[in-house]
């Protein structure tokens, strides 16, 4: 059976979007050279990754563009050669290796998990994220958690959720990367 994990960067105080549902502070900041290096290897790790409609868009605008190869190359191979299933009613992807999930999402996040293989990473997609959690499909949370405290927005939980740390890594730019089992 496949693990699946959401991965998601959120504020100090908990949120992935801001009120106005705006996520470029989490990509604001200092560069880190240590952070970056972890970036990349955290994307060429394998594996395959699921998205929601919103995020997938914004992905694909970027990853498969020689912008990407050369500010993130590591990144942008890994984002490309990836698998990835994108839930959505109305899209028709075209990024390479990318599968439309069709229906429940919950049941055919099930029966990707039930398959051989990889692990699937859930990529930001606050709602497909909250959905699968709720469902009690998620075996672990990796956060990067970004010193700026936002005072609301949206969280990647429906419902209360108890987590059991099994990593965790801080880098000089102030990000802390923390691992949870569900």
């Amino acid at each position: 059976m496949k693990k699946l994990r959401v991965f998601e960067s959120i504020s100090i105080d908990g949120y992935f979007t801001d009120r106005a549902g705006d996520m470029s502070w989490a990509h604001a900041g200092q560069e880190d050279p240590e952070f970056a290096g972890w970036v990349g290897g955290n994307a060429s790790g394998g594996g395959e990754l699921l998205f929601g409609r919103i995020t997938y868009q914004m992905m694909e605008a970027f990853w498969p563009t020689p912008v990407a190869a050369q500010q993130m190359p590591v990144v942008a191979k890994g984002m490309n050669a990836a698998k990835k299933y994108v839930a959505s009613r109305t899209l028709k992807p075209t990024w390479n290796n990318t599968h439309l999930v069709q229906g429940d999402l919950v049941e055919a996040v099930r029966a990707l998990k039930a398959g051989a293989g990889p692990g699937i990473t859930v990529l930001g997609s606050g709602n497909v994220a909250a959905q699968l959690g709720g469902a009690g499909l998620v075996d672990e949370y990796q956060f990067v958690i970004i010193p700026v405290a936002l005072g609301g927005g949206r969280t990647v939980f429906s419902s209360g959720r108890k987590l059991r740390l099994v990593d965790h890594r801080a880098f000089p730019c102030g990000n802390v990367v923390v691992t949870y089992a569900a």
